[in-house]
């Protein structure tokens, strides 16, 4: 996923891809543990996705906080 595509994504919709790419994380870590998947640089792909989920929406209520100020 591109910063541009998680730009154009509201907080609501933010909240909700963070939720399915972490539940995805996890079927992707067990599967990897019970036998070797077909390309295990896919699970760091997705801790980045979630890394970059988890900024913007840190950076949207930082924002949001320093408005009310």
């Amino acid at each position: 996923m591109k910063n541009s595509e998680i730009l154009e994504l509201s907080t609501e919709e933010l909240s909700a891809r963070l939720s399915e790419e972490r539940f995805g994380l996890t079927k992707l870590k067990f599967a990897h543990t019970v036998s070797a998947i077909e390309n295990p640089s896919r699970i760091s792909k997705i801790k980045k996705d979630i890394a970059r989920l988890n900024t913007e929406i840190t950076k949207r209520k930082s924002t949001s906080a320093s408005e009310t100020i």
